[in-house]
């Protein structure tokens, strides 16, 4: 009898394993647990899949590297391949949980494309979606968020626009993993950071432990599954009011018909209106929800009103008039002219990829004196607002002794510059993260400003949710 329909808590069947998998193993029961389900399935569904398994060591406690070379044991008594990458150099000293999750997903993801995987899965169990949602409740998530922490962790994550993370066991309890490996005769390591209750995460757990704790985790868990739901629901609804009402007259430039503003669906268009405005103003974080509900009120009233508006939130100017609702990068904090490097994102809008040798040129905005000399096109668009949102778009530079920053080439995504260097737009907000919920508003806004395609799920015949 194999381990997985033993055990009956794993379903891998809906995961596709074509192009290979990085399961993500620390040593704790959890992962560990994935890793032997994940091989079981895998030997007897698709036996010639590459599976490799991947330890971080985080370098912030004696025993870690002791733990990795735990999990490399047991990988080479099961004939699985194992990687121990190492979170090398110096340690945040404030906001270290984050730092560290931000660290172990991009050397996960720097492992997968290594090997050619695009997909990595993990070991996040129901009791972790249940500390999620419990965490976001404190800190009030719901209302400065509009909810949408509330769905908790999604089952599956674009990381970097390009890998997907899968979570398979979420509606799997912690302790029905570990039964696994006591009846398998595997055992884990105990990292002892969780039972520090200097860190939010110990503290809700050890919360949980008490009488009541069990019908808390399953009413979070039961919350999450409503509002990740919900967040689906909301995120298909404004897609709609973005694909109905959105253009793009020029590069850095949004269009939004007034008609947005009255469209009938608050909620949607409170939340595609947040999305639109970190993309724009390439910012990693949507907006604060009351300041964008009131910021759509005045964009509603105003156009009763039949006068001018403009503001800026998230480093986005909002200019309404009558000929639309136009959405630009503010000028102020743009980046200074640097070396153009391969792969680096530039103010959080565009990912830069090089054709030449690195170093050879600069990448600055293209500034108001250069915008000014462009030709605009004819198309209603107010031609004062074009030039302003070219003027904040990436320029090549060549630079040359005592000038700064030297002589102007062009737009990056001019054709007399594109043989150089390519900088694709990105959705700001989802493009280190997109989870699965967010979906539909991505890959509309993707669409809207020509970023990439979203890859495939690896879901095989489902949905988000």
């Amino acid at each position: 009898m194999t381990l997985e329909t033993e055990t009956d808590i794993s379903d891998f069947s809906q995961i596709d394993f074509t192009n290979g998998v990085v399961a993500a193993v620390s040593g704790g029961s959890d992962s560990t647990a994935l890793l032997l389900l994940l091989k079981d399935h895998l030997d007897r569904i698709a036996p010639a899949t590459k599976l490799l398994a991947v330890t971080i060591d985080h370098d912030l406690r004696p025993g870690a590297a002791a733990e990795a070379q735990a999990v490399a044991r047991l990988c080479a008594g099961r004939g699985i391949a194992h990687r121990i990458l190492v979170w090398s150099g110096r340690k945040p000293s404030t906001g270290l949980p984050a730092a560290a999750r931000e660290a172990r997903y991009r050397l996960l993801a720097e492992a997968a494309r290594a090997e050619g995987i695009g997909l990595i899965v993990t070991g996040h169990t129901a009791d972790d979606q249940a500390e999620t949602v419990l965490m976001r409740q404190v800190r009030d998530d719901g209302a400065r968020d509009g909810g949408r922490g509330l769905a908790g962790m999604a089952p599956a994550t674009l990381y970097d626009w390009r890998i997907w993370i899968a979570r398979p066991f979420l509606g799997t309890r912690r302790a029905a993993l570990r039964d696994v490996l006591r009846r398998a005769n595997v055992g884990w390591a105990e990292d002892p950071t969780n039972e520090d209750e200097a860190f939010e995460r110990p503290r809700v757990r050890a919360a949980l432990a008490d009488g009541n704790g069990v019908q808390r985790m399953e009413d979070a868990v039961a919350l999450a599954a409503r509002a990740a739901v919900e967040r689906e629901h909301l995120g298909h609804r404004a897609a709609a009011l973005i694909r109905g009402f959105a253009s793009k007259p020029a590069d850095g430039l949004v269009r939004l018909d007034p008609g947005f503003a009255t469209a009938g669906d608050e909620p949607a268009a409170v939340y595609a209106l947040r999305i639109m405005l970190a993309t724009v103003g390439g910012v990693a974080f949507l907006p604060d929800q009351a300041r964008s509900e009131a910021l759509l009120e005045r964009l509603r009233v105003g156009l009763f009103c039949a006068s001018p508006f403009c503001a800026t939130l998230s480093r986005t100017v909002v200019d309404a008039r009558r000929a639309g609702i136009f959405l630009r990068r503010e000028i102020r904090n743009l980046p200074p002219a640097a070396l153009a490097a391969d792969d680096a994102l530039w103010d959080g809008r565009r990912r830069i990829t090089l054709s030449d040798k690195p170093g050879a040129f600069l990448i600055a905005p293209l500034g108001a004196a250069h915008a000014a000399k462009r030709a605009i096109a004819e198309d209603g668009t107010p031609p004062s607002l074009v030039r302003a949102a070219l003027a904040a778009e990436p320029a090549l530079w060549r630079s040359h002794p005592g000038e700064y920053p030297g002589e102007c080439l062009g737009l990056v995504q001019d054709s007399t510059v594109s043989s150089r260097m390519a900088a694709c737009p990105v959705v700001a907000p989802f493009a280190r993260f997109l989870p699965s919920f967010d979906l539909a508003p991505a890959r509309t806004v993707a669409a809207l400003i020509g970023a990439p395609l979203v890859p495939a799920m690896p879901f095989r015949g489902h949905t988000a949710g």
